[in-house]
């Protein structure tokens, strides 16, 4: 017998969990996923940037501020993944979507590391 749809597809702890939402859903969640990686990607090449780019920086705070934006650059994608899966989870089950802090950390965090860029420039 072959498998169905549910069976195959991995991670298998989100997808064994109630029935298949309407396609539209599903799409429009993973086309979130993607903007988040998008967003991801954009953080970790600013952060090469900062750090190969001579922007009259010392060394520390250049190091830091490039650290800082990768850092946060992985975790946006780490984050994005986890709020992909929840999410998912919360449609097949018909339950409210959850909430992420995804999005706080990343609009707390980028104006703590815009203002360290512009104090280090100084």
């Amino acid at each position: 017998m072959a498998p169905t749809p549910s069976d195959a597809r991995r991670p298998r702890w989100v997808y064994a969990e109630g029935t298949e939402p309407d396609p539209r859903f599903t799409l429009a969640n993973e086309r979130t996923f993607l903007a988040w990686i998008r967003t991801s990607l954009a953080l970790v090449a600013a952060g090469v940037a900062v750090d190969v780019v001579d922007l009259g920086i010392t060394g520390g705070s250049r190091r830091a501020l490039a650290a800082g934006l990768v850092a946060l650059g992985v975790v946006c994608a780490l984050g994005a993944w986890v709020r992909w899966a929840r999410v998912e989870r919360a449609l097949r089950s018909s339950r409210p979507l959850p909430s992420s802090p995804l999005s706080v950390l990343v609009a707390v965090a980028l104006p703590v590391l815009a203002v360290l860029l512009l104090v280090a420039l100084r």
